[in-house]
């Protein structure tokens, strides 16, 4: 396998790169594709998450006071 390093980094105070459009002209360092940052994403987890865990949170805290000995 060949080392080689990666030309990946980002810092998180600067501001991010713009969306590409011309990825011929970018392909060494290409920015995000529009459909990546215009994708709206309806099936996301944080809705579920932000009922599940509080749900879960309260049965196991009724469990352990009821059954704890």
């Amino acid at each position: 396998m060949e080392n080689t390093e990666s030309k990946h980094t980002e810092d998180p105070n600067q501001p991010h790169k713009p969306i590409e459009h011309d990825y011929a002209e970018h392909e060494n360092d290409p920015g995000p594709s529009p459909q990546a940052v215009e994708e709206y994403n309806d099936r996301g987890a944080g809705p579920v998450m932000k009922w599940l865990i509080p749900v879960l949170v309260i049965a196991l805290l009724i469990y352990w006071f009821v059954f704890r000995k």
